[in-house]
């Protein structure tokens, strides 16, 4: 006879009012919100996901899925390839039961190499699912989309814009790495101006007590209206162009590539492509304490040689990133 699992309810609201402070039913409110912005997030809301996310690593670790999304269908529009983020969102929703329409890979033969438009295709799709998340290489796309949509619409990244999903996995995984955010040194580095993962994560971090480091080339730095946006907040921060200068303090590093599909005149992305490169001998003027981080692709900006080092939590990133986007379906779709 199979013994019987004594398994905690996956949703306990109690112990996480208790555990992360104020209204246990934050996230009532997210039943078919967009996610488009990290705007969207204060630190209320930020705990709350973090907390839906433990969850979920937990259930995976105990017994792999559930049917909480049973019967619901996601329909993943990517019009930029993707590895991570296209099959995060994938595993997240069989997570949970659910299952999913995908057009990852080939938007080139879909309709839209017919001339159709991005919100005609969004109306198309939402007829066949509950939930849409839409990569597009055109920012504000993702806000086109859901003006079209009846339907939640999660944006997986509109160019050199935002990139929320990313953003949240990337402070879960700080928060979890080195167990607070409040008080920490981060350092970020590589293309500033195109990488929409370092601008998502910045305005994230404003939230909390952090100080802010940013380098990169002359033609990559943070855009200004994001560097007004940390000044407005009163947070320290300061910009360079070279990483030498903050390897040593820094808790977290991280690691952008340069996109060369964001240049327009390819002698400028050959200038700069190898600018920055994290070796294990940089590193060993590292704290012991710190984290490195990248939201992959890498190419070529950090050796393949530090993968060994304990303090490359790239790959943990990674995984993050699915408990944060189930955390963030079953939101959306009122089961969180």
């Amino acid at each position: 006879m199979m013994e019987a699992l004594n398994l905690k309810p996956l949703f306990d609201l109690d112990a996480l009012e208790a555990k992360f402070g104020g209204n246990g039913r934050v996230a009532d409110g997210m039943a078919g919100w967009d996610i488009l912005s990290v705007d969207q997030f204060d630190r209320e809301r930020l705990g709350y996901i973090f907390g839906r996310a433990e969850e979920m690593r937990e259930m995976v670790g105990r017994v792999h899925g559930v049917d909480l999304l049973k019967g619901r269908v996601l329909a993943c529009l990517f019009y930029e390839p993707s590895t991570r983020t296209s099959a995060s969102f994938i595993a997240a929703m069989e997570r949970l039961g659910g299952s999913v329409i995908p057009i990852t890979q080939g938007v080139q033969f879909s309709s839209v190499s017919k001339g159709e438009t991005l919100a005609d295709t969004i109306r198309t799709l939402e007829q066949y699912s509950d939930v849409i998340v839409l990569r597009h290489p055109e920012i504000g796309s993702a806000k086109v989309a859901a003006e079209a949509a009846g339907i939640p619409v999660i944006n997986a990244g509109d160019g050199a814009g935002e990139h929320p999903t990313q953003a949240l996995l990337d402070l879960f995984t700080i928060r979890e790495e080195m167990g607070r955010i409040d008080g920490l040194k981060v350092a970020m580095v590589g293309d500033l101006r195109f990488g929409r993962t370092v601008h998502s994560l910045t305005k994230l971090l404003l939230h909390f007590d952090v100080s802010l480091r940013f380098v990169s080339p002359e033609i990559l730095r943070m855009p200004l209206k994001i560097m007004n946006e940390v000044r407005d907040a009163g947070v320290n921060a300061r910009e360079t162009h070279d990483v030498a200068d903050v390897i040593e303090n820094a808790d977290v590093l991280y690691v952008t590539r340069v996109q060369k599909e964001r240049f327009s005149d390819l002698a400028q992305y050959d200038e700069v492509k190898d600018h920055y490169v994290i070796t294990p001998e940089l590193l060993e003027r590292a704290k012991d304490k710190m984290i490195v981080l990248h939201p992959l692709p890498r190419v070529g900006e950090i050796s393949t040689a530090v993968d060994a080092d304990p303090r490359a939590a790239y790959f943990r990133q990674v995984q993050n990133g699915m408990y944060i986007r189930m955390a963030l379906l079953a939101g959306v779709l009122g089961k969180a």
